[in-house]
Order: C-alpha cells, then sequence, then structure tokens
C-alpha cells in the first residue's frame, strides 16, 4: 500500500503582488491579481518590440513551445495535446466544429452555465436540427447526479463545468466521462474556474477537449488561454481558421508560399492565429512557473483552510454554504440569513473588500495572497449590514 500523498501548507504569498494595504480582493473567480514578477516580463516584453530587427524567425515559435510545455505539464499531458487559443469561447468553438450532432439529438449542459459554454451550442444545436437538455440540480442532489441522469442514449455531448461558476460546487468529471463515452457522447469541458487551483486528472477523465482561460486561477494576462485536445482530434480535427503559422514547415519564413496542406503536429493545429503574442507569452510563462512551483494540490490545500474558515464563519450568523466536500475547496457561495441586502457588493467595495454576487449568494474566491485576516474583515463589514 503506498503511502498517503503529503501536501505543503502555503502560507500567505501577498507580498508577491502589488495589492495595497487595506485591500481585501477574494475575487480570483472573476480576474487575478498580477504578480509583480508577470509585471515585469510584461513591460520588457513590450519594450522589445521596440527592436523588432532583434526579434528572429525561432522566436516565433520557442516562447509559444515553452508556453506550451509549461500548461502541458499543470494539465499533466505532453506539449502536443495542447493548443493555445484566446478565450474559451474559441475553444468551445474548436469542440463544437469538430464533435458529431446529429438530428433530434441532445447536448446536455448545466442551468445557469457560464454563457462562453452554452452559445456556440445553442447555434450548432440549431444548424443540426438538436436539442439543448438543461440540467437543474434538484434541492438537496447534486450536479453530478443530474448530469448522470441526463446523460442519454439520445445524448451527443456533454458540456460541463469541472465547478458550478457561481459556488463552486463540484461536479465528478471522472463518472460523467465515463457515462458519455458509454452512450457514444463527446465530453466537453470547460476547466476556466478550476485549473490552476483544482487537480484535475486528464486521463481518468478523458475529455474530447478541455479549456481554460488564463487570467482567473491561472494567473496570466487576459486574452490567452489553453485547450486540450484529445488524441483523436489532433489527427483529424480541422481548426476554425486557417493561419499560416499552423501549417508544416511554416517555421521557415522563406518557403511560407510554398502552401502546405499538412498542418503542425499535435494540437498545435488549433492554435490560433497570431499565437506568438510577444507580450501575452511571455506574461503567461511567468505565471504558469509560479503556479508549478506552488503546486495544484497545494494551492487547493492551502486554500481549503480559508474557505473552511467562510463555511464556518457563515452558519454561526445564520447563514448557509455548500460543505467542503461538495464544492471546490478554493471557492465558496455563501447566502445570508434574510437574503441578498439592496447594494451589497458597492457596501463591500466601498470598504475595499471585493467579492462576486452570484444569482442568491456571494461568491467567495481567495488566493494565497488572502489570510484568515481577510476573511475576518469581510464578516466584520456583514455582521455591520446585518
Amino acid at each position: 500500500m503506498s503511502n498517503p500523498v503529503e501536501f505543503k501548507h502555503i502560507g500567505s504569498q501577498r507580498d508577491l503582488f502589488e495589492i495595497p494595504d487595506g485591500v481585501t480582493f477574494l475575487n480570483c473567480a472573476n480576474m487575478s491579481p498580477q504578480l509583480r514578477s508577470v509585471t515585469s516580463s510584461g513591460i520588457e516584453a513590450v519594450k522589445s518590440k521596440e527592436s523588432p530587427w532583434l526579434i528572429s524567425p525561432p522566436d516565433w515559435f520557442s516562447a509559444p513551445e515553452r508556453l506550451r510545455e509549461l500548461a502541458a505539464k499543470l494539465i499533466g499531458v505532453d506539449a502536443e495535446a495542447v493548443a493555445l487559443v484566446p478565450s474559451v469561447s474559441y475553444g468551445i468553438a474548436i469542440a463544437a466544429a469538430n464533435v458529431k450532432v446529429e438530428r433530434g439529438q441532445y447536448i446536455v449542459l448545466l442551468n445557469e452555465q457560464f454563457p462562453s459554454n452554452v452559445y456556440a451550442w445553442k447555434v450548432l444545436a440549431a444548424q443540426q436540427n438538436a436539442n439543448i437538455r438543461t440540467v437543474q440540480r434538484e434541492p438537496g442532489g447534486t450536479w453530478t447526479d443530474a448530469v448522470l441522469a441526463a446523460i442519454q442514449n439520445d445524448t451527443a455531448v456533454v458540456t460541463v463545468p469541472n465547478c458550478h461558476w457561481t459556488d463552486g460546487s463540484l461536479i465528478d468529471l471522472v463518472q460523467v466521462g465515463a457515462k458519455a463515452r458509454s452512450v457514444g457522447a463527446a465530453l466537453v469541458v470547460d476547466a476556466s474556474q478550476s485549473l490552476g487551483a483544482y487537480p484535475i486528472d486528464i486521463m481518468k477523465v478523458q475529455p474530447d477537449f478541455l479549456v481554460s482561460v488564463g487570467y482567473k486561477w491561472l494567473m496570466g494576462p487576459y486574452g490567452l488561454g489553453y485547450l486540450y485536445v484529445a488524441p483523436v482530434w489532433r489527427e483529424q480535427g480541422l481548426p476554425i481558421e486557417n493561419s499560416w503559422l499552423s501549417r508544416a514547415g511554416s517555421e521557415d519564413f522563406a518557403r511560407l508560399v510554398d502552401y502546405q496542406d499538412e498542418y503542425r503536429s499535435g494540437a498545435r493545429r488549433f492554435d490560433m492565429g497570431e499565437f506568438p503574442q510577444f507580450v501575452l507569452v511571455p506574461m503567461a510563462i511567468e505565471a504558469l512557473r509560479q503556479i508549478l512551483n506552488w503546486g495544484v494540490e497545494n494551492i487547493q490545500n492551502s486554500l481549503a483552510i480559508l474557505t473552511k474558515e467562510i463555511e464556518q464563519r457563515v452558519l454561526k450568523i445564520g447563514g448557509s454554504a455548500l460543505p467542503a466536500g461538495k464544492r471546490a475547496a478554493h471557492m465558496i457561495g455563501i447566502r445570508l440569513p434574510n437574503g441578498l441586502p439592496d447594494q451589497l457588493s458597492k457596501r463591500l467595495a466601498s470598504e475595499n473588500i471585493f467579492v462576486s454576487i452570484r444569482g442568491d449568494s456571494i461568491r467567495v474566491a481567495p488566493h494565497l495572497y488572502n489570510d484568515k485576516a481577510d476573511i475576518d474583515r469581510l464578516f466584520e463589514v456583514l455582521d455591520e449590514i446585518l
């Protein structure tokens, strides 16, 4: 019997960020603060275009390949499996352009799912005369049970997150993936609210496509994200644009007019146009290096201490929250005993406390720049309001 893995608790990393004293930022699920090191790398990258004669053809590919390798390491795959994309909607569009959906079949997604993982499927369903099956979570039930019940023989695609963006409630992707495969359905995952803060075992989940933005839990710049592509699509999938950079031999600038039908290897066929992104890529590299240095498991376990404290504090004031086992440990939706007071987010912001209101809950999403003092400050103000 193997010994259990020991995780390292990570103390406050606030000094790595440019967060002023007195600011309590508990909204990483919206957009992470920028690491000082990421800002520095971005400034240097902006300056580099002052001298474009120093940028050689290999530079168009070398830094993106380093970024691809880091993203692959974080996801737990090899670099051949990762494409560089500008957004979740772009990655979902790739999935929708490739998965097979026939007339009368169903596409399964969650009620109140984030719109980036909804609109492309509505368009596809209309084009194919297919249907959307929206999963509702019953009171006291789980998203996992609801999704599993919705996956039937008429299901073509299951497209869900790892945890719901409003309150962190979990979906067991391993179970969902197995059920999807049993009926021949594709699995597409929006991991924007989990990748970088919650461990995902790709080999067990086996998604067809998994996409994430880079500016939330991955702490990178806005406008650059990552798409995992299953082996079958790396061999026969079609991209949604025809960038010259994605074609075989594009590294040889002297022969670009020797047009190629063949793509660069692996998931690179799905890379966005202008993927070298001379400013964003160096910033994203620095961000992923820091995430990998901390370790995703260590991040999750360290944040679990903070969200557990939040859970206990809201229960003390008569509110409610999902217990730890039913949600991801890096964010939590809390519901107050008498509902949400008017202008709550503005009142909190006036005290330099930043959270998100999602539906009838306050979504609290801390990271390693937070500590118990931030939780104390949040509940001090909530106590005053209540």
